[in-house]
């Protein structure tokens, strides 16, 4: 298919958040695990505007690769409730069950 005949000449399509980032995705890029192709752009968007790229990929590279999933699923998480509650973020979520 495509694919084969494109990662022959190095330009293989690129995970979300490289695309995101608009750079090349290469072989051992540390989002292409968690990050794919068709969901990754919008998914990984709240977490670069929220985090940045360069301290989510040097926190990615400080953990176990078998607890990097959960870690990213937790990040996206934080990044999506900073974004529609910048002061309070994931803790706004625990209030309100609280309350209920």
């Amino acid at each position: 298919m495509a694919s084969s005949s494109s990662s022959s000449s190095g330009t293989a399509s690129p995970c979300g958040a490289c695309r995101f980032l608009r750079r090349k995705c290469t072989h051992d890029c540390i989002f292409a695990p968690y990050f794919g192709s068709e969901q990754g752009p919008a998914k990984f968007a709240a977490i670069h505007k929220v985090f940045g790229a360069s301290n989510v990929s040097k926190l990615l590279l400080q953990i176990p690769p078998h607890d990097r999933p959960e870690a990213v699923a937790t990040i996206a998480y934080e990044a999506q409730a900073r974004i529609q509650d910048p002061v309070y973020g994931c803790v706004a979520h625990i209030f309100t069950l609280q309350q209920q």
